[in-house]
């Protein structure tokens, strides 16, 4: 078994480049499913799901082109593409019920598998397949998959989520390009990366007004034409190196995300006595221009109170690093939890590292100590693995994180950019742990 090692009390100290974001680049893959033809998109990240979907695609009829060094993806759509989506891919990476409105809007028909991912807790797809439905679909639960069919086409009709739910809003906005008429969703999800998969798709040819707010409005169109597209940088990656910073007593130079992606973040890492300021546009290293941004952080930090909002609230992704900050602060500090119930194995983890962390509900009060100390400990989650890494930086000894299968789906060449920044941390082999039976 792989495991990652480190060895602390470290800070991070240096700069770091940030490429596309996870939860950006995989929805415009699918997006490519939109249009016949060779979609190109750029500033990809090196990670596990992005050559998960990348064979997914391939097995719907896809020739995809691949180059993680130069971040770039080219897909060819054909014209007739597969609509079957296997749990075998599906299971390994939920992202990819993103294939599920392209697919009905294009093809009229899609099978798709209930996806598995991270244990996080429940996210229900009762909203993509409500909203399926409102669009003039014909969707239901077989075998384990979602079979939707329109065989006269999708109509636009008037949506109201529940809950502004990022991934119901992608696939919806996505199947409502080829619908016939207007779409109206309300309550939509706000995030960066719901801005970036609706400009791709204007520049396709989609007609999208809203994007950015609440409001969207889709007036279909008869067909969409392939792009080049650049991703929008990873604020969920950019903040998990700046709270390094501020829990490491570092200082860290995060290239490539711009601050106004994480302004909440910002407001929190200040508060807990980091300094955090923008640096404007800065030379990245694949030769373009992006923004930057500094947080160094205090010799300890103080204790912060955080609850998880949908954007712009502060992101549920970064919850583990500030229960990580909180568990090595001065005083006393507060996470509540309002979007996912299940986040909290992380915390049985860190505990194990010594952080002191009671949970009623979903409110997580954490009493800070000096320091932490290095222990084996598992990762639940892509989120979660990172966070119990970072802790590592401000315990002393060795600690070693496993499942770090998790950490990789997510972070690129993430070993590289701490050694990077001077953290003693290295992937090495593990002895299995015994078996009895």
């Amino acid at each position: 078994m792989e495991v990652f090692r480190l060895t602390g009390p470290v800070s991070l100290r240096g700069e770091v480049d940030v490429r596309g974001a996870k939860n950006s680049v995989l929805k415009l893959m699918a997006a490519s499913l939109l249009a016949v033809g060779r979609t190109t998109i750029t500033n990809v990240p090196a990670i596990l799901d992005v050559r998960i979907m990348v064979e997914l695609l391939g097995r719907l009829g896809c020739v995809v082109d691949y180059d993680p060094d130069a971040g770039i993806v080219s897909i060819d759509v054909p014209a007739e593409v597969g609509i079957q989506a296997d749990y075998e891919l599906v299971r390994a990476m939920r992202a990819s019920i993103s294939v599920l409105g392209p697919l009905t809007a294009r093809m009229k028909s899609a099978h798709v598998a209930l996806p598995g991912g991270d244990a996080i807790g429940s996210r229900g797809l009762d909203m993509h397949q409500a909203g399926l439905e409102a669009l003039g679909a014909t969707v239901h639960l077989e075998h384990g998959y979602f079979v939707a069919s329109a065989p006269a086409g999708l109509r636009g009709t008037e949506i109201a989520l529940d809950f502004p739910s990022v991934g119901a809003t992608e696939n919806l906005v996505m199947a409502a390009t080829l619908a016939h008429g207007r779409t109206v969703i309300s309550n939509a999800a706000k995030e960066p990366e719901i801005v970036d998969i609706c400009t791709m798709l204007v520049d396709m040819g989609a007609e999208i007004t809203g994007i950015g707010t609440g409001l969207i409005t889709i007036t279909g169109v008869d067909e969409l034409h392939p792009v080049t597209h650049r991703t929008v940088g990873d604020r969920i990656v950019a903040g998990t190196y700046a709270f390094g910073a501020a829990l490491s007593a570092g200082d860290v130079t995060v290239r490539g995300v711009d601050l106004e992606l994480l302004p909440n973040v910002a407001i929190k890492l200040r508060d807990s006595g980091a300094v955090v300021d923008d640096l404007g546009d800065v030379p990245l290293t694949d030769g373009t221009k992006g923004s930057a941004f500094r947080v160094i952080g205090p010799r300890r930090p103080r204790s912060i109170r955080v609850a998880t909002m949908p954007f712009p609230g502060f992101p549920t992704d970064l919850q583990p690093f500030v229960i990580g900050l909180n568990s090595v602060a001065d005083g006393v500090g507060l996470l509540s939890e309002n979007l996912f119930e299940a986040r909290w194995r992380f915390v049985q983890e860190l505990a194990r590292l010594g952080a002191k962390v009671r949970i009623d509900g979903n409110h997580a009060l954490v009493t800070g100590v000096p320091e932490l100390s290095g222990a084996e400990v598992e990762a639940s989650d892509i989120r979660a693995g990172a966070g119990l890494v970072l802790a590592g930086l401000r315990a002393t000894g060795v600690t070693e994180v496993s499942g770090i299968d998790h950490i990789e789906r997510g972070y690129e060449n993430f070993v590289a950019n701490l050694r990077r920044l001077g953290a003693p941390i290295e992937r090495v082999e593990r002895a299995e742990a015994l078996s009895f039976g």
